[in-house]
């Protein structure tokens, strides 16, 4: 009974392939129409219920995969932000690295030139006490050389034949003694001594310079150096310029002190010694203009810049056109003061000074000394 029903279950789970046989010997009264209609509804039933399960399958395999999917992305955002934080930070602290180094280059760069400007400050000042001593002796060694030639000279003409009474005054008479007593210094030595007392002028006493700052000359410094700027617009640099720039570059060639005093202002001035030898008229490179042609020392010529026969020893070049001009000591000493002047003023604006409002100030007021003094005509020997 059991296999029975077994078999029996088995055949209704799994019903008979309908249109694979044919019945041998088919009645009469049997009709075919059955037969495919049972084999119509079979066919139909079957792939149906196969596709609604390759459906579902579809569905729950692609829930799954948008599941893993999103939860793949999760991991690769949180990553991402990880990786994007640790950038940040690491960017930032770089960024306070430089900063960093920023700040001490300009403070070391400050703190060189500002040594440097002091530096060259105090070797000026004592190249110009090694100057004054240097004359000092130069007038005491004339003053002794010249009683020792008197000396000499009364030494000479005095012999044991006929000595010198000058020398000897216990050879006198005793009324010539009488008279001259108390006066016993030589004559001709004391005519030499004074003689060369007024040839060497005696070196005065060093006085103590006296300053006083001029409250409205330090007011406009104030001023420009709250925000410095080469606009001579401002009131700090109008008076300059009409004070001491322009009187200082104003030559009589008007043409060329234009040009010089551009040239100033933009930085693009440059001054050389002329060369000690001579170079072949051929092998001449640039134009050579207030001179002859050819590079030589103490060439006496006449000035670019005054249009007189002077010794110029320097020559200018403006920007790079190639031009030369040969300019004389005077004029080389302007020009050098209003540079100067420029140089440290831009060192202001660019913040490569680092010292006391007042100090700055009297250092101006010193360049501003040495401009007045040039246009004067007055400048250092070895110019």
């Amino acid at each position: 009974m059991l296999r029975g029903q077994v078999s029996f279950e088995e055949e209704s789970q799994n019903p008979p392939t309908v249109g694979h046989w044919k019945p041998l010997m088919p009645s009469k009264g049997d009709k075919e129409e059955p037969v495919s209609g049972c084999q119509d509804a079979g066919g139909v039933h079957e792939p149906q219920s196969m596709e609604q399960l390759n459906v579902s399958r579809l569905r729950s395999s692609s829930v799954e995969i948008r599941e893993k999917g999103s939860e793949f992305l999760r991991d690769e955002l949180h990553k991402a932000q990880k990786e994007l934080k640790l950038k940040d930070k690491e960017c930032e602290r770089l960024s306070k690295v430089r900063e960093q180094l920023e700040q001490e280059l300009e403070e070391l760069t400050a703190s060189l030139f500002e040594e440097a400007h002091k530096m060259v400050r105090e070797a000026n000042t004592k190249q110009a006490a090694a100057e004054k001593q240097l004359r000092e002796a130069r007038g005491k060694i004339d003053m002794l050389q010249a009683e020792v030639t008197a000396l000499k000279t009364l030494v000479i003409t005095s012999t044991p034949s006929s000595p010198n009474r000058e020398l000897h005054p216990q050879l006198q008479s005793p009324s010539k003694a009488g008279f001259r007593k108390g006066h016993g210094r030589n004559k001709s030595t004391s005519s030499a001594m004074v003689s060369a007392a007024s040839q060497s002028v005696a070196p005065e006493p060093a006085s103590r310079e006296c300053k006083e700052v001029d409250s409205i000359l330090f007011a406009e410094f104030q001023a420009w150096k709250e925000s410095p700027t080469l606009d001579k617009t401002c009131s700090f640099l109008d008076r300059i310029y009409r004070e001491d720039v322009g009187p200082c570059l104003d030559f009589p060639k008007q043409e060329l002190s234009e040009l010089v005093r551009e040239a100033v202002e933009q930085n693009t001035l440059t001054i050389e010694p002329v060369a000690f030898q001579t170079v072949p008229m051929g092998r001449v490179a640039a134009e050579e203009c207030g001179g002859p042609n050819g590079f030589r020392s103490q060439i006496v010529t006449k000035c670019a810049l005054s249009g007189l026969p002077r010794t110029c020893k320097h020559r200018i070049m403006l920007g790079d056109s190639g031009n030369y001009y040969y300019i004389s000591p005077s004029c080389r000493a302007r020009i050098t003061a209003v540079c100067n002047f420029f140089t440290y003023i831009r060192y202001i604006q660019q913040g490569l000074v680092r010292q006391d409002v007042e100090l700055m100030f009297w250092e101006v007021m010193r360049l501003r000394r040495e401009m007045s003094l040039a246009k004067l005509g007055f400048y250092p020997s070895e110019m």
